[in-house]
């Protein structure tokens, strides 16, 4: 059979490469006809794929006995990138729970030292700031997933890294959903991503560049996680229409020591979104999160400053997707845009002991697009930038302080991904966010066996 199926895929390209021959060799018009029957079959197998697998991934908010037939939610999903990551939940799996594994390694260059990296008047928290320079291994990640009974779905994502020098496994996502709430509801709980914005709460091996555009570095952290709880609930109309809130301890920056009694981050959004024609999707949302600290850390992790107070980061973000007549596979295109603002209030101590008040905005966006022209192959450009009110001539000389010009970076990546679970990927940046320009050149891969589900629009 394998012989056969070779011998049929070399006598395709022959004949598809060559047409002018095939004339002259007296290609009757019979199998002409032929021919294009079978291409035509070809494109449409290809679209039933992409069909299937948005299916599988909105049975993740469904009974797996119940087939998910929202035009709405169908127009949310889309076709799976290389991953391991999220669950999907109709697809029939040998192991119970689902097992995946991602292995991602990067090497970076700097023209300045990278644990020098600081953005002058955004001073960084959490996981924020360049992947350490030269080789290294990067999250490697275990995720696994099942159906517990009919009424409950969990998820648990635990990645491998390194920390000085030492291996670290952390847990980075502990959850249980429920599957039957009337109404449309749904209700998760434990340690999940917040889904404020449009790139938080998708893991790094699913990102279209090596790195977090700056203003998650600077507002997020990198990306928010925490212990809490999410209630959402899908509009029963004939375009995607979401709305969810969500509360947190507020362990993790931009939060920060559990305050209000562990109640210490919430978040509101809704995303809504469709489909124009075969050919175009888009999503647009607007969230909120409001973050209260006690005595935060950011800047320098052996000298940090500490904040005690609120945070309130409002972001709206937009997405459009393009894939001839649905079918993602042979080409496609991806715009997507974020802006964030942020307002904090409060009380920063300096590191040498220096307390004041604080209560100033700071701005922030980033726009991307990604372009597949062949199959294989994408590329893609980035634009990043922050901006801020200068504060009292009190904070000159801190990193709270920001140079005269706006911190920015332009961005440049091409991948090839030879499957559905492996990529290669160049990435150049100018980052001119520290005052000093950086131009930083990234190589990095990422592989998955095991489970692989369907990742949201």
């Amino acid at each position: 059979m394998k012989i056969r199926w070779q011998h049929l895929l070399c006598t395709g390209v022959l004949l598809l490469s060559n047409p002018l021959w095939a004339q002259q060799e007296g290609k009757s018009e019979l199998d002409a006809l032929r021919e294009e029957i079978r291409q035509m079959r070809s494109d449409y197998e290809a679209r039933i794929a992409g069909l299937e697998a948005r299916l599988d991934a909105a049975e993740t908010r469904e009974n797996t006995a119940v087939v998910a037939s929202s035009p709405a939610k169908n127009a949310y999903e889309t076709l799976p990138e290389p991953s391991a990551g999220t669950v999907s939940l109709g697809r029939d799996s040998s192991f119970n729970p689902a097992i995946g594994v991602t292995f991602q390694g990067q090497a970076w260059s700097y023209s300045n030292d990278p644990e020098d990296y600081a953005i002058p008047g955004f001073p960084l928290g959490g996981e924020a700031g360049p992947a350490p320079e030269g080789l290294s291994l990067a999250e490697t990640e275990i995720t696994m997933s099942a159906n517990v009974d009919d009424k409950f779905t969990a998820m648990l994502n635990l990645p491998i890294v390194i920390e000085d020098g030492e291996t670290v496994v952390e847990l980075e996502e502990a959850w249980v959903e429920t599957l039957a709430l009337p109404a449309n509801l749904s209700l998760r709980m434990g340690r999940f991503y917040s889904g404020i914005g449009y790139l938080n709460d998708r893991h790094f091996h699913s990102w279209d560049f090596a790195d977090q555009p700056l203003v998650y570095q600077a507002f997020l952290g990198n990306q928010y996680t925490d212990d809490g709880l999410r209630l959402s609930w899908l509009a029963p109309t004939d375009f995607y229409l979401e709305f969810a809130g969500e509360v947190f301890r507020g362990d993790r920056y931009p939060a920060g020591g559990a305050a209000n009694s562990g109640v210490g981050s919430t978040m509101l959004g809704v995303k809504t979104g469709g489909d124009i024609g075969l050919s175009n999707s888009w999503m647009l949302g607007f969230s909120w999160l409001r973050a209260d600290a006690d005595e935060r850390e950011s800047g320098a992790e052996d000298d940090p400053l500490l904040f005690t107070g609120d945070t309130d980061l409002f972001v709206a973000d937009f997405i459009w997707k393009w894939a001839p007549n649905g079918n993602s596979r042979q080409k496609n295109f991806k715009f997507q845009a974020e802006y964030m603002w942020r307002d904090e209030t409060g009380v920063y101590e300096l590191p040498d002991g220096f307390r004041g008040p604080w209560d100033y905005d700071q701005r922030g966006w980033y726009a991307q697009a990604v372009y597949q022209p062949v199959p294989r192959w994408r590329v893609g450009a980035r634009y990043d930038r922050l901006s801020g009110a200068v504060p009292a001539a009190d904070w000159q000389g801190s990193s709270l302080y920001p140079l005269g010009d706006d911190p920015t970076r332009y961005s440049l990546m091409v991948d090839w991904s030879n499957s559905e679970f492996s990529r290669l990927r160049l990435q150049y940046n100018y980052d001119d966010a520290t005052g000093l320009s950086d131009n930083q050149f990234g190589l990095q891969y990422i592989f998955s066996i095991g489970a692989h589900g369907a990742h949201s629009f």
